[in-house]
């Protein structure tokens, strides 16, 4: 690995295009005049972040050779089948493998470094809230994946990104990047994995999904980081006029995972859905921040978010709605049920409004509390073994968003995943490995 401080690398240094280069070195120099977050400010509360040592990591090694699938992106693949797009990314390599049909459509899937300039509205969406951390992984990334979806242009099967540090380094820190762009009445499936191996490493990921005007976009974001892995990620989407996001969030593995998401509906009739699934267990910590933004009239965002925290683990949710001057009609919803299943396990769950128009309907809700005891009485009643009946009751509890999940393949592997994560943690004590 590089010995360069995270932020001052050279930008030439990092390859690419002379725009790029330039990007990177603005980005540097904005990070090294930004203040670092600390637990005192707002957004960042009920974290962890004043334990991030930045100085302990260093850029990941660029990589050499074939790029290697661990375990999570050998499933996730096995899972989804057929698909128009595979992507796979190292520090400094972008591999695409484009299926013929899909780029028959006019689908473009490429590496940003390879492009004469900026795609159109690139950044824009990581702009509209910078911190510390964002102009970081701006000034880091030694490259990026773009989706381009032409205007009227359908895309039946996924297209699938995969980051995947299976050989990293203890102190390696990693830059994942990626630029999904549909244009008018377009209509895709992207499927974003980041995964890596047990090292110690930090994993800044960035995702901005820009959906033109009729455009339907089914995003799934997958996170199974190893036990040792610090993420703090950001996903950013605006939707114009009568454009529709489903956005689908599994957070499984790190020590201490933070996205925040970010989802503005600027045009007119406008509709977004993002769900989520988080399971903490041991140590970990799944901290998932959200901001749903009316901008324009007519708009409807619906938000529903369920967890489940064990041992000492413990969760963070803080969402905001906001309805703008001018965005009435707007209808928008938050929800945020938590199970804690262990006395040392926390669920913090902080739902905020704010309007600033009238004529608008706006609703938020959250829930923390363990296994209802109705529900496993009624079960042992039947004969149902106490373990057996919280396994039940909990994969009922995550049941109906795994079933929404947009692809079929996908929904079955997450729920495959919950049950196991469950079958261990709810096993007889004497019977866990």
């Amino acid at each position: 690995m590089t010995e360069a401080p995270l932020g001052t690398a050279v930008a030439p240094a990092r390859g690419g295009p002379a725009w790029l280069a330039e990007r990177r070195a603005s980005a540097a120099a904005a990070f090294s005049e930004a203040r670092l977050p600390t637990e005192a400010d707002e957004d960042w509360r009920y974290g962890r972040v004043d334990e991030l040592d930045l100085a302990a990591f260093s850029p990941a090694r660029l990589t050499d050779g074939a790029l290697a699938d661990g375990p999570a992106a050998r499933a996730l693949l096995g899972a989804l089948g057929e698909r128009a797009c595979l992507v796979r990314t190292g520090p400094g390599r972008v591999e695409v493998d484009l299926a013929p049909p899909a780029a028959a459509t006019g689908l473009a899937v490429s590496p940003l470094s390879a492009l004469e300039r900026a795609p159109f509205g690139y950044g824009s969406l990581v702009g509209a809230a910078p911190d510390a951390f964002t102009f970081l992984a701006e000034a880091e990334a030694t490259d990026a994946v773009v989706v381009e979806v032409p205007a009227g242009v359908r895309v039946d099967e996924p297209i699938v990104v995969v980051h995947d540090l299976a050989s990293a380094e203890d102190g390696a820190a990693y830059f994942p990047r990626t630029f999904v762009s549909l244009g008018e009445d377009a209509r895709a499936s992207v499927v974003e994995l980041v995964a890596s191996n047990d090292a110690r490493l930090l994993a800044l990921p960035v995702t901005e999904l820009e959906l033109g005007p009729g455009a339907s976009l089914a995003y799934h974001a997958v996170q199974q980081l190893g036990r040792r892995a610090w993420q703090l990620g950001y996903q950013a989407s605006t939707l114009g006029p009568g454009a529709e996001l489903t956005s689908f969030t599994a957070a499984f593995g790190g020590d201490y995972a933070r996205l925040s998401t970010r989802s503005s509906l600027t045009g007119e009739h406008a509709r977004s859905r993002l769900l989520a699934v988080y399971f903490g267990d041991g140590g970990q910590v799944q901290d998932l921040r959200t901001f749903q933004e009316h901008v324009a009239p007519r708009t409807r965002s619906e938000l529903v978010f369920k967890g489940a925290v064990a041992d000492t683990a413990r969760s963070v949710y803080s969402g905001l709605i906001r309805i703008a001057k001018g965005a009435y009609r707007s209808d928008a919803g938050q929800t945020n049920r938590n199970l804690v299943l262990s006395e040392g396990a926390r669920a913090d769950s902080v739902p905020n409004l704010e309007i600033e128009e009238n004529d608008v309907r706006c609703s938020h809700a959250s829930a923390v509390g363990p296994i209802d005891a109705e529900q496993r009485f009624y079960l042992e009643t039947r004969g149902v073994p106490p373990e057996v009946a919280d396994r039940l009751i909990l994969l009922g509890f995550f049941g109906d968003l795994l079933d929404e999940a947009p692809h079929a393949g996908l929904g079955a592997l997450l729920r495959e995943a919950v049950a196991s994560r469950l079958a261990s943690r709810l096993a007889p004590p004497g019977s866990r490995p």
